[in-house]
């Protein structure tokens, strides 16, 4: 993490060529006179399509406007209930009130995945799907909550904006469930700046997803933009040829990242041998990004000072603690007021508490030397002893 430490010539001479190659033109659609033929977001489509083995994929202009437009592919709406983790970037969230569905948020368990026990304890006649979030690289117990989808006729949307590259048992993450969303923001392991992919195996979900993220266009190469009719309701949520040259460029860099990211978490993981320390668990260890090592405190108390100590020493942390308001449904006060008041809520989500609030995460970054890594271990193992 994340992929703006590999940025180089190869993007900016991707950003210079649209202006050189094709007369700057931005917009991922027409101008066909001026754009000699060259149609980056289209080409970003293709080649993610191809990197991750699935049929149809379609660039929007955020990994949460692929939420809604995944959403919306499916026919969610008004009156269903999405069961979704309370252990995610608010995000996710937002994009099942967009719709007018109903968040229905549940425990993890140690793989700071949704619990698929859980899941099945929330199932309701008006439930239509399950979101699962890949967080922080690392997969979820995908085996079983398709299962659960399968027994229940459940859609499956896999939101796999933090583990891009990742798979399960084989299989590309995004591309298990009906629908899978990913985000290019600046935080994230392939970035564009801004920017997110909606990718389906279902032909009818892919083409409600094109035209819902472009305002309903049905895409009639007969007939053009001008004159087509459109299939529904939509809005803009279109990349641009900015996003989609610097996507190409940065997909063909994914692999050497993740290869680093897992290199350099083995190394930091072995430098932390011998310390009595519950790390978090992963189900797919080959499938796991190496985006970032989580280990447990054995109360909030000793955690508070890890992290303390870790912050004075100039090792910063990734969403667990420094961000766990933006990632923990138990600090949305935002969500659950107003005309949401009747939203029906967990009891605080204990379980989930006393794993995220014991919880460090170390950022892995690509281009960490060994030195980097001896001083951020020999500051844990620090912290750990004197707290």
């Amino acid at each position: 993490m994340p992929g703006y430490e590999v940025f180089g010539n190869e993007e900016r001479a991707a950003i210079n060529d649209l202006f050189d190659l094709n007369g700057g033109v931005l917009f991922a659609h027409g101008f066909d006179g001026i754009r000699n033929n060259i149609y980056r977001v289209r080409e970003f489509e293709a080649a993610f399509s191809k990197h991750v083995g699935c049929p149809y994929a379609q660039a929007v202009s955020s990994g949460s406007s692929a939420l809604k437009v995944a959403l919306k592919a499916l026919g969610i709406g008004p009156g269903d209930e999405v069961i979704t983790t309370a252990f995610t970037f608010v995000a996710t969230v937002e994009a099942i009130f967009e719709v007018g569905a109903i968040p229905v948020l549940v425990d993890i368990n140690d793989t700071l995945n949704i619990d698929p026990k859980a899941i099945t304890e929330h199932i309701t006649e008006n439930t239509k799907a399950i979101l699962v979030v890949h967080m922080m690289g690392a997969p979820a117990q995908m085996d079983e909550i398709l299962m659960i989808a399968k027994n229940n006729e459940l859609y499956v949307i896999e939101d796999n904006a933090q583990t891009c590259g990742g798979s399960y048992n084989g299989e590309m993450l995004g591309t298990l469930g009906d629908i899978g969303t990913f985000s290019f923001d600046a935080g994230k392991v392939l970035t564009t700046g801004e920017g997110g992919m909606v990718v389906t195996r279902n032909k009818e979900f892919y083409l409600r997803a094109r035209a819902y993220h472009d305002h309903g266009h049905v895409y009639d190469r007969d007939l053009g933009r001008a004159q087509e009719h459109a299939l529904m309701l939509g809005f803009n949520y279109r990349m641009t040829e900015l996003q989609g040259a610097i996507g190409i460029v940065q997909l063909n860099k994914l692999e050497h990242i993740i290869a680093k990211q897992r290199q350099n978490k083995k190394r930091l993981k072995e430098k932390l041998a011998g310390l009595s320390l519950s790390f978090r668990s992963i189900c797919d260890e080959v499938g796991e990004i190496g985006d970032s090592l989580i280990f447990f405190g054995d109360a909030k108390i000793q955690t508070d000072r890890v992290f303390e100590m870790l912050q004075q020493a100039g090792i910063g942390t990734k969403n667990l603690p420094d961000a766990i308001r933006w990632h923990f449904a138990r600090y949305w006060d935002h969500i659950y007021s107003g005309e949401r008041q009747g939203l029906r809520r967990s009891d605080g989500w204990e379980k989930s508490a006393k794993l995220l609030e014991c919880a460090i995460a170390i950022p892995v970054m690509v281009n960490m030397t060994d030195d980097r890594i001896d001083h951020v271990a020999a500051n844990i193992k620090k912290a750990i002893e004197v707290s």
